[in-house]
């Protein structure tokens, strides 16, 4: 089988180096050596100023929403995974959505400006498969109306614009490390803030708010991540620029084999200057057509991932249930083809011939 993703993983010997010092030392967890010295490395790697590693990237965007005391309307994209909108309802916001900017995928900044009003105390939104959201527009219409921005940038780990990490754009980002994404700790995620008072608030949000084993800073929750998982990142950490080649490559491949097919592919934000090779998305014409790939791959033991769907202002369990046509329309033709370092050549045209052959058969 060929699945839509597959986990990178170092040589077990390297692995094993780091867990006989866990085994010595018999420190487990509580910001450890490990993890202090990952989220050191993180921070030089992407070039940004505080950094904290969390233990999944669902708890980042919680941690992130409290952070910036995000209460009411925040307006969100509706062209994400789910994490993005369950977050901000369990935090006891309510997601306004903004539509997206059809071929980039992120939101529309229009959009967002449509929206705004005197109840809007924050914007989030995505840098979907890693392409930078219109972070210098956005800036902008925060800085008009007073408002707070988080990016959720799972999967834009690595990403820069105009010479920079993305990361450094908006009030904080949240980053995911499960062990699907570009760089992974197994299970993971982390928090970026160029804002000095915001870090020391998320500093002691992530630790039940400890100030010292008997004081208390706020409200905190449990989102420290263990040894184990930053051994995996460490591990990681010095391949990622090997790995992104590789990607780029994969990408490369997919898209000289389908060529001639009407498909379309995603637009990157002007002025990326590294972009990351997360995900390869193609967009369809028809929802029919993807189904008939989609099914069509899976009979050869090959998954693709519709990814992502549906449009999250169908969720049951939002009240701005507003018709978003660019997010509804693009969330029913798009699929993520298989992507991971180790993918083999001929396993990309294999699965670019079964696409092709469909295209044939619909002639």
């Amino acid at each position: 089988m060929i699945n839509v993703t597959k986990s990178y993983l170092p040589s077990l010997s390297e692995y094993v180096t780091y867990l006989e010092g866990i085994w010595e030392r018999g420190q487990l967890t509580n910001h450890g050596p490990l993890v202090l010295e990952l989220e050191e490395r993180i921070k030089q790697y992407l070039g940004v100023r505080h950094f904290f590693f969390v233990n999944n990237g669902t708890i980042a965007l919680q941690i992130a929403i409290k952070a910036a005391n995000l209460k009411g309307e925040v307006i969100t994209t509706p062209f994400s995974y789910v994490a993005t909108t369950s977050s901000l309802v369990w935090e006891g916001c309510k997601p306004i959505f903004a539509d997206i900017k059809t071929g980039y995928c992120t939101i529309d900044p229009k959009s967002i400006e449509k929206e705004l009003t005197n109840q809007t105390e924050g914007i989030l939104a995505t840098h979907v498969y890693g392409n930078p959201c219109d972070v210098d527009v956005i800036a902008e219409i925060a800085r008009n109306n007073n408002v707070k921005v988080i990016y959720d940038a799972a999967h834009a780990f690595g990403v820069e614009y105009k010479g920079q990490s993305v990361l450094n754009y908006g009030d904080i980002s949240t980053l995911s490390f499960h062990a699907t994404k570009l760089f992974h700790t197994i299970e993971g995620g982390g928090i970026v803030t160029s804002d000095d008072e915001l870090a020391h608030r998320i500093s002691y949000m992530r630790n039940f708010g400890h100030n010292g084993p008997e004081e208390f800073f706020g409200v905190g929750v449990n989102g420290k991540s263990s040894e184990f998982q930053a051994a995996m990142g460490l591990c990681l950490l010095p391949r990622m620029n090997e790995i992104i080649d590789l990607r780029k490559s994969i990408c490369e491949r997919y898209r000289k084999n389908l060529i001639n097919l009407p498909l379309e592919y995603l637009k990157i934000q002007e002025g990326t200057t590294r972009y990351n090779f997360s995900y390869f998305p193609v967009i369809f014409e028809t929802e029919e057509m993807l189904i008939r790939v989609l099914n069509t791959l899976k009979n050869n033991n090959i998954i693709g991932r519709r990814y992502f769907y549906p449009s999250l202002n169908t969720l049951d369990y939002v009240t701005n249930n507003l018709h978003n046509s660019n997010s509804e329309n693009l969330s029913s033709r798009v699929l993520c083809l298989p992507l991971y370092p180790d993918l083999k050549l001929e396993d990309i045209d294999t699965i670019s011939s079964i696409i092709q052959s469909v295209f044939r058969h619909n002639e």
